[in-house]
């Protein structure tokens, strides 16, 4: 994994999500464009089923490194971090579920971003490969 900008609590600081929901425990990257986290799931996880990752726990993966960059941004505009909410997912593919003890990198592009409603594309990675990728609408309630 890359070297980690936050780790720990400081990256639960970006999320509204707390444990047993965290689903991303390293900020690796963030800008206005991209974002990228590092997660090692562990025995702990509520999304591990059958020593897998569920799909779910892959979906929250996403959001929530979406939600890191935006908390990031925030944090360094000294400005409250706004809550999201998943509106839509389109073309979720996953390829592969990855097992305890694996860390995943997940990065998060803006593709679009249409009033309070923002388009990303989200893509997960085990040790460089693709296993999972889609483009969600993430609604951002205001203040």
């Amino acid at each position: 994994m890359n070297i980690a900008i936050l780790s720990g609590i400081k990256v639960i600081e970006l999320i509204p999500q707390r444990h047993p929901m965290v689903m991303i425990d390293t900020l690796l990257f963030s800008d206005y464009e991209k974002t990228v986290t590092g997660f090692t799931i562990n025995n702990s996880c509520i999304f591990l089923e059958n020593g897998k990752l569920s799909e779910s726990g892959i979906v929250e993966n996403i959001a929530q490194t979406a939600a890191a960059g935006v908390g990031y941004i925030c944090k360094q505009e000294n400005k409250n971090v706004p809550i999201g909410f998943i509106a839509a997912i389109k073309n979720l593919n996953i390829k592969h579920l990855p097992a305890e003890f694996d860390e995943i990198k997940t990065e998060v592009k803006i593709v679009n971003q249409v009033m309070d409603v923002t388009i990303i594309s989200g893509t997960v990675f085990l040790k460089n490969e693709l296993i999972a990728d889609c483009e969600m609408r993430i609604f951002l309630k205001s203040d």
